[in-house]
């Protein structure tokens, strides 16, 4: 995977993630994010079959650089050790499961 250059701009509602780069913008909504968490555990469930269902009221509580590759996002519901690198938040398919 090609790494992506950090966005201009990071702006964290409690509903969602929107990312700003100099060429175009990507929005994530909380509740898809962390249906799709990128954390250990959850990985491990989708790899075994399962899904990971998340709250529709759930929310973002911070995002944290990693670095200049990626985000740590933090849900209201305690999930935070999920890291999302730049090149699957900002894939025109959105940040999808990728077990590289």
């Amino acid at each position: 995977m090609t790494e992506a250059a950090p966005p201009r701009e990071i702006a964290l509602a409690p509903e969602a993630l929107v990312l700003r780069w100099d060429d175009g913008a990507a929005s994530w909504g909380a509740a898809e994010l962390r249906a799709r968490c990128r954390c250990a555990a959850c990985t491990a469930a989708r790899l075994r079959g399962q899904t990971t269902a998340a709250d529709a009221d759930v929310r973002l509580v911070d995002a944290r650089p990693v670095g200049r590759y990626a985000l740590q996002l933090v849900f209201s519901d305690g999930h935070e050790r999920g890291i999302w690198p730049w090149s699957l938040l900002r894939a025109p398919s959105g940040p999808v499961d990728q077990n590289v």
